[in-house]
C-alpha cells in the first residue's frame, strides 16, 4: 500500500480543521433497505465531475482515421467539500456533464486486468500535477518548454498507451516528448491504499453479544465514529476490541456493535466520516446506471470528506442475516454473499433460485452475472418480508474504438462517440436490469461546461459539513520533479 506522505504542517493544520467540522449522520437499517451504488463499495470519496479544466490536443489514430480530442486534467467536486484532479483511463467512452462518481479499487475498475496499472500510478506520481515543476520535469523529459496545459496533455497521452493500449499522440512535440519519457521510463507501482472502507459492511449475531469485528481501512490519520438513531434507540453501543465506547478510530481498528442481552430482534448502523486527501491512484468509476460516463484515475486530492457505513442484524431466536454486494469485474457480475450468525437457518431467494445460508457464521456467496455497461438491480428476498436491492452499472472495460452509440465527449474534449445511456435491457436477479428510454443528456466539449456547483447529499446520511474558504483550494504537494524509477 502506498500512503500519503509529504504533508507539510499547514496542510495537517487545514486537514484537522476539517476533520473537526464533520457532524456525525445516521443511517437507518433495520427492515427493509435499498442499498445504493454505494452498496457495493462501501465507503470512500463520492463526487461530482465538474469538466476539463486544463488540456491542450491529442490525435488518437484508429481503423475509422485520425481523430483530434482534448487530454488533460478533469476535476471533481467531492461530496461534503473538497476537490478532486483526474485523468481518463477510457480514452474511447465519452464523459457526461455533472457525471457522478465514486472511488474505486482496481478490482473493480477497467484496471482489474490490467498488467500495467501500476505504470499509470508511476507515471501519475512522476508528472503533473504531483510533480509542478515545469522546467525540470522538460529537462526529464528532452523537451524544450512545458506549460500546465501541455504537461498535462502529454501525461494524459502516456496514461492512454496504457490503460487503453492506444495509438495516441499529443499534437504539441513537447508535450508528445513527455508521453514518450513517461511510458518508457514508467514501472509497476502497487495499488494504493483506500481513503476509507469497512470490512465487512454488514453483520449479524445474536443479543447479548458484541457482533463483528469490522476493521477500518484508512489512509485519514483518524475518522470520526458515531452509531445511528437506531443503535441509540436500542441501547446498542459502537466499541473497540477491549468493550470500549468508541467515538474515533484509525487505520486497522476493529470495531463491533455492543448488543444489550434481552434486546428485541433488529439492525441498527454505525457511520465514519473522516477528512483526508484521497490517495493518487485511485480509481473512480461513474454510479448513475442510466448515464454512464469514462473511468477516471486520481492525479490529485485536497482534503475531501469521505464517510463509510456498516450495518448489523440481531435475533434471539431467528436468523440473523447479514447481506454484502460486490463488484467482480474478472468475473463479469455482482457478488452478493450472506452470512447468518442467528439460531436458525437463512433461506433467501436470489436471481430466481433458493438458497440457505446455516446459523454458523459461514457465508454463502452468489455471482449474479451481469453484462458489461448494463445497469443492474439485484433483489435479494427471504421470510418475513426481508429485502434488500443493490442497484448499479457494471464497469470493467475500456470501450474499444468507441463502439457504442450517442455523442458528447470522448478522451476528454471533443465532440465523439459515446456510450448510450439507454442500452438494452439486461435480466439480473430475474428482473430487468435498467430503463431502457430517457434521454441520452450528452453534453459538447465539457471544458467549456464549467464545474457544477450543487453537491448532492450522499443518500441516506446525514451529514453537516461547513466549508472551508480555502477548502476548494489544492493542498497539493510543491515538491521536486520525481526520478526515473521514484515511487513517491
Amino acid at each position: 500500500m502506498i500512503s500519503v506522505r509529504g504533508r507539510g504542517p499547514a496542510r495537517l493544520a487545514a486537514a484537522a480543521a476539517a476533520t473537526g467540522l464533520l457532524a456525525a449522520g445516521a443511517i437507518a437499517g433495520a427492515g427493509n433497505a435499498v442499498a445504493d451504488e454505494n452498496s457495493p463499495h462501501p465507503g470512500g470519496a463520492t463526487a461530482t465531475l465538474g469538466g476539463l479544466k486544463t488540456y491542450d490536443q491529442a490525435v488518437i489514430h484508429g481503423r475509422g482515421g485520425d481523430k483530434k480530442i482534448g487530454a488533460g486534467v478533469f476535476e471533481m467536486a467531492v461530496d461534503g467539500g473538497g476537490v478532486l484532479k483526474t485523468y481518463c483511463i477510457d480514452i474511447h467512452t465519452g464523459t457526461r456533464k455533472d457525471a457522478r462518481y465514486k472511488e474505486a479499487s482496481w478490482a473493480e475498475s477497467s484496471l482489474h486486468n490490467n498488467q500495467n496499472a501500476g505504470k499509470i500510478l508511476w507515471i501519475l506520481k512522476n508528472s503533473y500535477p504531483q510533480v509542478n515543476d515545469l522546467v525540470a520535469l522538460a529537462q526529464k523529459a528532452g523537451a524544450g518548454q512545458l506549460t500546465e496545459k501541455t504537461a498535462a496533455a502529454g501525461t494524459q497521452v502516456a496514461i492512454w498507451r496504457f490503460s487503453d493500449n492506444a495509438n495516441v499522440e499529443a499534437v504539441d512535440p513537447d508535450a508528445e516528448k513527455l508521453a514518450d519519457y513517461l511510458q518508457q521510463n514508467a514501472q509497476n507501482l502497487a495499488e494504493p491504499q483506500a481513503s476509507l472502507t469497512l470490512d465487512p459492511p454488514a453483520v449479524s449475531g445474536k443479543a447479548g453479544e458484541k457482533l463483528g469485528p469490522i476493521t477500518v481501512n484508512t489512509n485519514a490519520q483518524a475518522v470520526t465514529v458515531a452509531p445511528g438513531a437506531q443503535a441509540e434507540n436500542a441501547g446498542v453501543k459502537v466499541v473497540g476490541a477491549d468493550g470500549a465506547p468508541v467515538t474515533s478510530a484509525k487505520n486497522g481498528d476493529r470495531l463491533f456493535f455492543d448488543v444489550p442481552e434481552g434486546t428485541a430482534d433488529g439492525s441498527a448502523s454505525l457511520t465514519l466520516q473522516a477528512a483526508t486527501e484521497v490517495s493518487v491512484g485511485r480509481a473512480f468509476t461513474s454510479i448513475d446506471p442510466k448515464n454512464p460516463s469514462q473511468t477516471q484515475i486520481l492525479a490529485g486530492s485536497s482534503g475531501s470528506s469521505v464517510t463509510a457505513t456498516a450495518t448489523a442484524t440481531w435475533a434471539t431466536a431467528a436468523p440473523a442475516p447479514a447481506v454484502t454486494a460486490e463488484k467482480k469485474c474478472a468475473a463479469g457480475g455482482v457478488e452478493v454473499s450472506v452470512t447468518n450468525k442467528g439460531t436458525e437457518p437463512f433461506t433467501f431467494t436470489l436471481a430466481g433460485k433458493e438458497h440457505q445460508v446455516p446459523a454458523d457464521g459461514k457465508p454463502v456467496s452468489v455471482l449474479v452475472p451481469v453484462k458489461e455497461d448494463q445497469p443492474y438491480k439485484i433483489t435479494i428476498t427471504g421470510p418475513n418480508g426481508f429485502e434488500k436491492t443493490f442497484e448499479g452499472t457494471l464497469d470493467c472495460e475500456t470501450d474499444s474504438e468507441g463502439t457504442t452509440g450517442a455523442t458528447g465527449t470522448t478522451g476528454g474534449g471533443a465532440e465523439t462517440p459515446e456510450p448510450s445511456t439507454a442500452p438494452s435491457p439486461a435480466t439480473v436477479g430475474g428482473e430487468t436490469g435498467g430503463d431502457a428510454g430517457g434521454e441520452t443528456g450528452g453534453e459538447g466539449n465539457l471544458a467549456e461546461t464549467g464545474s457544477n456547483s450543487s453537491t448532492p447529499v450522499i443518500a441516506g446520511v446525514a451529514i453537516a459539513l461547513v466549508v472551508l474558504g480555502g477548502a476548494a483550494v489544492f493542498f497539493l504537494r510543491k515538491r521536486k520533479p520525481a526520478t526515473a524509477g521514484s515511487d513517491d
